[in-house]
């Protein structure tokens, strides 16, 4: 769900002039691509339709048994929403922050940046054969926004107000109040059908709309399926948009198969026997080690690391400040210096890596050094309620090269439990009430055990108890959204230009949303004052002084434990039937690349 919200979350600036439209928006600056552009610089306009892209699912679930990606309960299989559901815009993966029309023609944002308008084109056309009209995007909207949905979608929508029909392709969506963000973040939600999921002329409320087949808009349409095994995207040659200048030369594929695995080894074996065409790899050890064997000797599969410029994220391990041993920031920072992160990369990763540092990582709101004059601004009226290092130095992940070590880590650790009330004693660290500090470490892979083993011998010589707990996904599924859970470990995207979606991973409202974002549960008012401050910037001059001010009351509050990003998407891909653009555009990610913009070779006898 997250992975979506930040898909569709497309960013505009409003103007502060009339009321205008325009092929697109640029967030703060000139759009990359004029009004009569014919495609994006980085596709082959002349790329062959035809062939068939045999995919992995990015997913860790096994199977699916829905068709539904919206809705709570169940799983989806990976890639429909993309591939199936058109958007008012579409974003260029070669500039940040910008949106160009897709089922819309243009896009108009009122004066007082209360509302924005959008004309559908009159080309655009459902795979039943409907038109896209007005009626349809409010529809989608409400149904997003409502009961039934992933709570992601409403923390993201909060601020819009409702949507409303002008005419048969006219909608006018309204805000609650001026927000950088809101026009096209609305622009980048799903559009479907008002037809889908009706039976007999009647609409099924939407958490029954289960295996009814989407009646979406977008490059494919469901093919065959085989659950627990397979599912296979077809191309529609009929396809409304493909000779839009945001499409042309994109979706070449006549099909698209995803393959399901049950777990990594099984699907590493795979592709060395064939199997599929192309997988992106997380694993240094898979990478450096496990990526050979006859079919990379000949050449027919490839090892490649593209350079991207993305934000590196902020996976992390999650402390779950809910419980009641993870309340004390003390605790929570003394867990953190018990990570060797510098003897994990050496000894676990091939030195594949670097530290994750804070939560806007490679990207201008990244915090560094003091607060300026207008970050302290901003933190002053909440001085009282945070930790008084947000007012210093900004928090850096603790090292053991150099001149530091984990013996001196570690004893500052135990330093901070003691001050915490942590004494040892009978056989094991307890606290005033005789509780040992014993805490379970949540994952839905055994092999999670081996990168987690050496933090756990660190916390042992501080008398920290954490225990490995394993489970089958739909569980640890079931767990993290109900938020029962100790730590865990999550992958968090991250955004050159974030907005509403922290509201979702760090608000005060997320925190007691079933399914919602925010893992760890802070609830801090400067965290929500900032938020909103981040939300509500017209300028890039408000923004980043409310980002770097937020970067550092999430980091010195010690809910996330950094782990590690790389500055590459690292792909095997079958070279034989493959082809590709020569250089990925910066901002894109790998497998979407591929699916968007690759295209088959010809079929030749081979060696």
């Amino acid at each position: 769900m997250r992975r979506l919200l930040h898909s569709f979350t497309i960013l505009s600036a409003i103007s502060a002039g009339p009321a205008w439209g325009s092929h697109g928006y640029a967030l703060w600056g000139e759009l990359k691509y004029p009004p009569q552009f014919a495609q994006f610089d980085y596709v082959n306009a002349a790329a062959p339709k035809g062939g068939e892209l045999r995919m992995v699912s990015n997913l860790r679930v096994s199977t699916y048994d829905k068709f539904n990606p919206f809705t709570i309960k169940g799983s989806a299989p990976a890639y429909l929403s993309g591939l199936m559901f058109d958007t008012l815009l579409a974003g260029a993966a070669d500039e940040t922050a910008s949106a160009y029309g897709l089922l819309a023609q243009d896009v108009r944002v009122a004066p007082d940046g209360l509302s924005a308008e959008f004309t559908l084109r009159t080309q655009a056309r459902f795979h039943n054969g409907d038109p896209v009209l007005a009626k349809d995007v409010k529809h989608s909207f409400d149904t997003l926004n409502g009961p039934h949905v992933s709570p992601g979608y409403r923390t993201a929508l909060e601020d819009v107000a409702g949507v409303d029909v002008v005419n048969e392709r006219t909608v006018r969506y309204r805000f609650k109040k001026p927000n950088r963000e809101l026009p096209l973040t609305v622009g980048g939600l799903p559009v479907f059908s008002h037809r889908w999921g009706e039976e007999g002329g009647k609409a099924k409320p939407f958490n029954e709309v289960v295996m009814d087949i989407p009646i979406g808009s977008g490059p494919y349409r469901i093919g065959p399926t085989r659950f627990g095994k397979d599912i296979t995207y077809v191309r529609d040659v009929n396809y409304w948009a493909k000779d839009l200048p945001v499409r042309k030369g994109q979706f070449n594929f006549d099909r698209i198969t995803v393959k399901i695995y049950k777990d990594n080894t099984a699907r590493l074996e795979a592709l060395k026997a064939g199997e599929f065409d192309l997988m992106r790899f997380f694993s240094a050890g898979d990478w450096a080690r496990r990526v050979t064997g006859r079919k990379f000797n000949t050449g027919e599969l490839v090892k490649a690391e593209f350079q991207h410029r993305l934000p590196s994220g902020f996976q992390s391990y999650v402390l779950n400040t809910r419980r009641p041993l993870l309340q004390d920031l003390r605790v929570r920072q003394a867990l953190g210096l018990a990570l060797d992160f510098e003897w994990m990369n050496r000894q676990l990763f091939y030195n594949a890596y670097a530290r994750v540092q804070g939560i806007f990582g490679n990207t201008d709101c990244q915090a560094s050094g003091t607060p300026d004059a207008a970050e302290q601004a901003l933190l002053a009226p909440y001085k009282a309620q945070l930790p008084q290092a947000v007012f210093g130095a900004m928090a850096t992940p603790p090292r053991t090269d150099g001149d530091s070590s984990l013996r001196a880590n570690l004893r500052q650790a135990q330093a901070l439990l003691k001050e915490a009330g942590w004494e040892y004693r009978d056989g094991a660290l307890r606290n005033a009430k005789g509780e040992p500090l014993r805490l379970e470490y949540l994952d839905s892979n055994e092999a999670g055990a081996r990168v987690v083993t050496p933090w756990v011998r660190n916390l042992e010589k501080i008398g920290v108890e954490l225990v490995f707990r394993p489970v089958d996904f739909a569980l640890y599924q079931q767990r993290l959204q109900k938020f029962e859970f100790d730590i865990t470990s999550l992958a968090y995207q991250g955004s050159h230009n974030p907005g509403a979606e922290l509201a979702d991973l760090f608000g005060s409202k997320a925190a007691n949303q079933e399914d919602s974002g925010n893992h760890s549960g802070i609830q801090s008012p400067a965290v929500d004052a900032l938020v909103a401050r981040i939300v509500g910037a017209k300028t890039k001059a408000e923004l980043l002084p409310a980002c770097r001010a937020l970067d550092r009351v999430i980091t010195h509050s010690h809910i996330l434990v950094p782990q590690w990003s790389a500055p590459t998407h690292r792909v095997a891909y079958n070279a034989w039937r493959l082809e590709r653009p020569q250089a990925m555009p910066p901002y894109a990610q790998a497998e979407g690349w591929a699916m968007e913009t690759w295209w088959a070779k010809p079929e030749m006898k081979r060696p």
